[in-house]
């Protein structure tokens, strides 16, 4: 991987992309988005998780993060993706409800038993693309196209209206669902 791609300096800020692999649309159900927002509180309350900005999309995340120094950023982000999977799976192994239980557990099982870096499950893709924000107009640009994003995928009309997303935050002044850094 190339040193772009890595995060090299603790003290900046990173963009980065969690992607669900496949592409599963599992973040169109509010339990599996609660799961990622509630890792993502637990990693700023116990890590050091410093979150400027973050959209969580129907499969995949973008998010503006730092650290606090407590913990490296690339330790809190293994952490944050491995919660979220072991937790999404125990939900989808539990569920009841799920129409498409059986179908993402294929894909998840597969993706995992053809991945020497599992055993028998994986979430997410696990290269983040950390790209590091070390200018305002590189912040503005990168904060500007994650809150974007639900509008250019037609899910709303305005950014703020995107529920899980910190589009709202930026635009009322408030914090609301994520604890925030303000970037701008």
């Amino acid at each position: 991987m190339a040193l772009k791609y890595k995060i090299n300096d603790q003290r900046e800020f990173y963009f980065v992309t969690f992607t669900v692999i496949n592409w599963v649309d599992i973040f169109t159900r509010d339990c599996y988005r609660e799961v990622f927002t509630s890792s993502i509180k637990y990693c700023q309350k116990n890590k050091g998780l410093l979150v400027g900005a973050w959209v969580i999309m129907t499969n995949h995340v973008h998010m503006i993060n730092g650290t606090d120094g407590t913990h490296k950023l690339e330790d809190i982000i293994r952490d944050l993706k491995s919660y979220t999977s072991r937790h999404i799976r125990l939900q989808l192994e539990q569920s009841t409800t799920e129409s498409r239980k059986n179908w993402i557990m294929f894909l998840f099982n597969r993706a995992g038993i053809n991945n020497n870096n599992n055993k028998d499950f994986q979430f997410w893709i696990q290269d983040n693309h950390p790209i590091q924000l070390s200018t305002g107009e590189m912040l503005m640009q990168r904060l500007n196209y994650l809150h974007e994003n639900p509008v250019r995928a037609g899910f709303v009309t305005e950014p703020w209206h995107w529920k899980y997303s910190s589009a709202y935050d930026y635009t009322k002044g408030i914090q609301c669902l994520v604890e925030l850094v303000w970037l701008a």
